[in-house]
């Protein structure tokens, strides 16, 4: 039996080994592209083949000063640096996601810009949308929701209606807005956009204690969770790649992007029993209702006495 195996193993090397030695050569010659294929084309002894990879990558280099609402970033700063090019260096390889939110930001920065501009806060911010939620009505997993991921009670605390039947969290006007009364507060306390900015995160009395425990007074000092270590370099990256579309390689055209919603604003005074027959009657459908307010939540709207709740219903849909 020990020598019947001993033979077998023999046997299966063998076979394998005049299996490999038979197999066609490998030929990444391709002279009409720089995508590596295989054929069967015989390769002479010693010849050399140039293998070329399917793409060139190059590190991302910061090679300018780099200011957030108008404070430069601590560059100089060997971890600060690491950091910031590490998010730079995601967010410009990341392509799908980072050209889709580009994409986006044609459709949204018209209307939070405008907002931001009114409430005294620096355009950076914009980025700030981005960073939270990639400009898209979303959900996080501890509760906090829409563009600006606005938790329930902060934003009952801040004015916004929140029920059964509207959120307004998802009501990108006035969560703008919101979010911008809390800006203004927390640069009010800190003394600093950034730190305004990394309170956004993890809350106002939260970055105090870390302030306090830890000694120091602006963000770039700060040790922190890792959600709000990164946050600051997510905000930058996303300003320098989206401020400078072609050096990071996204060759992005205006005919690419998306376009703002254009809607007429209704404005309404007593109960809409059903949503779906009001959007009939006004000439479009429930689902581009929905789109345009996504801030409605049922498929009714309860109007007090003496209320008006104003409506967008979309142009291209509207007589």
């Amino acid at each position: 039996m020990k020598n019947i195996k001993i033979i077998f193993s023999v046997f299966t090397f063998t076979a394998v080994a005049a299996y490999l030695y038979y197999q066609p050569n490998i030929d990444t010659r391709n002279s009409d592209s720089n995508i590596a294929f295989a054929s069967i084309l015989p390769i002479k002894p010693n010849e050399k083949v140039e293998v070329l990879p399917p793409q060139r990558v190059h590190p991302v280099r910061i090679s300018n000063d780099v200011f957030f609402a108008g404070e430069k970033v601590p560059l100089n700063d060997l971890d600060v640096r690491e950091r910031f090019d590490k998010e730079l260096m995601v967010n410009t390889f990341w392509h799908s996601n980072t050209m889709l939110n580009y994409k986006l930001a044609n459709k949204y920065f018209v209307i939070i810009d405008k907002i931001l501009l009114e409430e005294g806060i620096p355009l950076d911010f914009r980025y700030l949308a981005v960073a939270e939620s990639g400009l898209r009505n979303v959900r996080s997993p501890a509760g906090a929701c829409g563009m600006w991921q606005i938790m329930k009670a902060t934003g009952k605390s801040y004015g916004l209606s929140i029920n059964d039947e509207i959120d307004e969290r998802y009501h990108l006007e006035k969560s703008t807005k919101v979010a911008c009364d809390y800006l203004n507060e927390a640069k009010k306390k800190f003394g600093s956009w950034a730190l305004a900015s990394a309170s956004y995160n993890m809350g106002m009395p939260g970055l105090q204690k870390r302030l306090n425990e830890q000694l120091v007074d602006n963000y770039y000092d700060l040790y922190l969770n890792t959600e709000t270590a990164r946050y600051m370099y997510r905000i930058l990256a996303y300003k320098m790649v989206f401020e400078n579309t072609k050096k990071f390689g996204l060759n992005i055209e205006e005919e690419d992007l998306y376009e703002p919603l254009e809607y007429e604003t209704i404005n309404m005074d007593s109960t809409i029993e059903n949503l779906a027959q009001f959007a009939i009657k006004h000439n479009t459908t429930y689902k581009m209702l929905k789109v345009a307010n996504p801030w409605l939540r049922a498929k009714s709207l309860s109007i007090k006495e003496g209320d008006v709740v104003s409506l967008k219903l979309p142009k291209n849909y509207v007589d």
